[in-house]
């Protein structure tokens, strides 16, 4: 199923990293209807403004809109002068180009006069000046505008300017960052709005200009109500361009085509968005659909894992370690599902497939995640229509063929299920299940690392697809430099990923991305009713447990007025303690397996919704000295 979208997509070259022909090129790639050329990008480009305009045709792209014209409303002589000589200078430039619409932002010039009707006077006469060469202007308020920061104010200057080429620019940014209630738009009449312009920003207190400049980021990454805003410009009957205008330092150094990718992504997600909110008045009776709504997952159904005939044994002594038995054999190939609970682990050792191919790639590694999901086809067909790439996955040795999205880095996401899959109950109810192996009984959440400038890629992809919600970005400290990480999960906790990045390659999440050639599962935790007695399990199998320092379990005492006999029982057992305004949280963690990842087991009491945020950095100085114990004794 494909909606059929209520606005056509755009975005402006600003957004994206290369050289303008690298730019057009990814922008075209995405599927983009239409392209804004900035001004830098044109003067930077070894081309002629006509030839710019041939290669943006040949890409099938519209040339929407030249940007930006600053400093033009409200000034004095001879500044207003010269100001109009500029303009048509940029006229000449736009004919050549092949587009008909110049963004004029308001004025931030410390000569810019106030009044409302100044400005309109002069939005008048350049309406008049490019009527005569067949081009309208569009003007927007900038949110550090010195007289004119408020949409409100910009569409008043155009109401009074009265003129057919002259019309208003909206952007999400400068009206949300500013905390403007976006309802005023519904007043202004469709065919006066030229332009939309779309931008998320993070929940931050930084100056105006500062967050725009570097901190924008696409709809659905940021915290601003960006869906609110849009069912108020469709309310106007708007049926123009949604264009993108992002100015994020993180975009514009990473893959042009991975931006304009989750670019487009995120504008068809957020249209998706408000035609659920707000089903347009012009959409009844078309044939318009929307997508199907997004899908819940309702718990890890399996974690696929390759490895090789020396590592699989290794890795198969582990989990029997760990308390699973081995469940099933595949009669010809050499793959093994073992089970514990609810929880399902399939070690792939064949030497064909798409498990051989990330061995040979990545090592021993997690290649596969299996979501469960009520209506496998729909969550396809909406992942489709947001650009995920689809592929059949052979499973089992290629006994069942599982639909597939190529997930994050290495991994792939299968979608397992039917029509009306239920819950488990297991995993709703941890300790309703009887205790078996190590008492494990499901998968608590899936850790992820990745390079940090794809943590907002990915963030997307999950929430735009899945009904997942983000938790708030945090800085952990690692002894090699800050690890960001956020979670994406389901409202009840049935699945939660875990998304970390560094900048830094001394980090355990930079050694892994080298070591691993690129991103994937670095560590899986699994969940019990009873910590101690796992822990008590796993010292008997001799599981390689990561050891805490005696000084972490001092402070713990002191820290949460804990009794000496329990914080003994922690400490016995190398058992990490966190609590919330719920309930309290107990994780253990495995040695690395083979250098690439490890466990961790983890228990919930009362509710609590954390991973142990705090003990994060305990747990990376822990194997980080791990590590370079390692790297002496080699």
């Amino acid at each position: 199923m494909r909606a059929e979208q209520m606005f056509r997509t755009c975005i402006a070259t600003v957004s994206l990293s290369g050289d303008l022909h690298e730019k057009v090129d990814a922008i075209a790639a995405a599927g983009f209807d239409g392209i804004e050329i900035f001004e830098t990008d044109l003067l930077a480009y070894p081309a002629a403004p006509a030839e710019v305009g041939r290669m943006i045709n040949a890409a099938g792209l519209k040339l929407v809109m030249f940007q930006p014209f600053r400093d033009f409303e409200g000034l004095p002589e001879p500044h207003r002068s010269r100001a109009f000589d500029r303009a048509e200078r940029k006229f000449d430039v736009m004919g050549a180009l092949g587009t008909d619409l110049m963004l004029v932002c308001s004025n931030v010039s410390p000569a810019a006069l106030g009044g409302i009707q100044r400005a309109a006077d002069d939005l008048r006469e350049l309406g008049e000046r490019a009527a005569k060469r067949g081009l309208r202007i569009g003007f927007e308020a900038l949110a550090w505008g010195r007289h004119v920061f408020d949409h409100r104010d910009a569409w008043e200057i155009v109401r009074r300017a009265d003129h057919p080429a002259v019309g208003i620019i909206l952007d999400s940014f400068h009206t949300l960052a500013r905390g403007i209630d976006p309802a005023s738009i519904r007043q202004i009449p469709g065919d006066r709005i030229l332009n939309v312009h779309v931008a998320d920003a993070p929940p931050v207190k930084l100056d105006m200009l500062t967050l725009s400049r570097h901190f924008r980021n696409m709809p659905g990454q940021g915290a601003l109500d960006v869906t609110g805003f849009l069912a108020a410009v469709q309310a106007t009957g708007y049926d123009g361009y949604l264009s993108l205008e992002i100015f994020n330092d993180e975009f514009r150094s990473g893959s042009a085509r991975q931006v304009a990718v989750d670019g487009r992504r995120s504008l068809i997600a957020t249209m998706d968005e408000v035609a659920h909110r707000e089903p347009s008045p012009a959409s009844k009776g078309t044939g318009r659909t929307t997508l199907p709504r997004r899908g819940v997952p309702s718990g890890v159904d399996f974690i696929e894992f390759a490895a090789d005939d020396w590592t699989a044994p290794e890795l198969a002594a582990l989990l029997a370690g760990l308390g699973f038995a081995r469940a099933e054999r595949h009669p010809s190939k050499n793959i093994e599902r073992w089970q514990q609970g609810s929880i399902s682990l399939v070690i792939n050792a064949d030497r064909e497939g798409f498990a051989h191919g990330a061995f040979i790639l990545h090592g021993p590694c997690a290649c596969a995640i299996g979501l469960r999901v009520a209506d496998v086809e729909a969550s396809v067909s909406r992942a489709e229509a947001l650009l995920a790439e689809r592929i059949s996955y052979q499973f089992w040795g290629g006994t069942t063929t599982l639909p597939a999205l190529r997930g994050v880095g290495a991994s792939l996401l299968c979608l397992a299920g039917g029509e009306g899959a239920p819950d488990r109950e297991d995993e709703k109810h941890p300790g309703a299940h009887a205790f078996s192996g190590a008492g494990l009984v499901s998968i608590d959440h899936v850790s992820l690392s990745m390079n940090y400038e794809d943590m907002l890629s990915a963030v997307l992809f999950y929430t735009s697809i899945f009904a997942f919600e983000r938790t708030s970005e945090l800085d952990v400290a690692d002894p090699g430099g800050l690890v960001q990480s956020q979670v994406v999960e389901t409202a009840s906790g049935s699945v939660r990923i875990a998304l970390n990045g560094s900048r830094s390659y001394r980090t355990m999440s930079g050694r892994f991305l080298r070591e691993f050639f690129g991103s994937g599962v670095q560590h899986v935790a699994f969940a019990t009713a009873d910590i101690f007695t796992t822990a008590k399990h796993l010292k008997a199998t001799s599981v390689p447990i990561l050891p805490i320092h005696e000084n972490y379990y001092e402070d713990l005492q002191a820290r949460f007025g804990l009794e000496s006999e329990f914080v003994d029982r922690l400490k016995h057992a190398n058992i990490l303690y966190d609590t919330d305004e719920h309930g309290e949280y107990f994780q253990l963690y495995t040695t690395p397996f083979a250098d690439r990842f490890f466990f961790e087991v983890v228990e919930r009491r009362n509710g609590y919704r954390g991973f142990g945020a705090a003990n994060a950095p305990i747990r990376l100085a822990a194997q980080s000295r791990l590590a370079k114990l390692a790297a002496t004794t080699q």
